[in-house]
């Protein structure tokens, strides 16, 4: 087996017909596809196989069992495939001398300071993200300084569905299906106590509405 010289993570796309692996940054998990390179012992195998369909017998069992000895032991072609697969994708990676990790130079990569950005953040990086902190922190204490009920009567009663009928509360003022009143209260003309839109009489005074 060839060895792998960089990153932890990786998948073996192979089939019968090629070679083809894809690597992955240990941090962010970005991946980098090598080229499909044609297997030609494979190929083989397949036009073997469409053969032994079309004509049957003795030449369709050779295409087999090409296919499955394939699969079975990957060979000289597969360890020489997954070499120059490295030889095309590592100059995408570079080591951290800190800890050890292969990581994309794209995004996980500080080249100021040699080292990937988990040992040595990049500071612009780290400013952007404080500043963009601390200004959703004083947008929320900002925001509870300010009445944002001016415009609520929060003393109403929140109804849930319309008292006259029936209907889903839609959260304004009247309904929509009635244009009764949701939660407003009136006062009694006899005693002046409050009474909700619906109510027939006074719970006050007993007069009616």
């Amino acid at each position: 087996m060839a060895v792998i010289e960089f990153v932890q993570n990786y998948d073996d796309l192979s089939t019968d017909q090629g070679y083809q692996f894809k690597f992955y940054c240990n941090h962010c998990g970005n991946g980098y596809m090598s080229t499909f390179v044609p297997n030609k012992f494979g190929m083989a195998g397949g036009l073997l196989r469409a053969a032994g369909g079309i004509f049957g017998g003795v030449l369709g069992n050779v295409g087999n069992s090409a296919l499955d000895l394939q699969r079975t032991v990957g060979g000289p072609a597969h360890d020489n495939a997954i070499r120059e697969a490295v030889q095309e994708i590592k100059p995408l990676f570079l080591q951290c001398l800190r800890c050890g990790d292969w990581v994309c130079e794209k995004i996980c990569w500080n080249a100021g300071k040699g080292m990937c950005k988990r040992c040595a953040p990049k500071l612009e990086e780290e400013l952007a993200s404080a500043q963009a902190v601390a200004a959703t922190e004083q947008v929320n204490v900002r925001a509870r300084e300010v009445d944002q009920t001016h415009n609520i009567d929060v003393t109403a009663d929140a109804a849930a569905i319309c008292p006259h009928c029936g209907a889903a509360a839609t959260g304004t003022k009247f309904c929509s299906e009635c244009g009764g009143a949701i939660a407003a209260k009136t006062h009694c003309a006899q005693c002046g106590g409050e009474m909700k839109a619906a109510a027939k009489f006074c719970a006050e005074c007993g007069a009616r509405a």
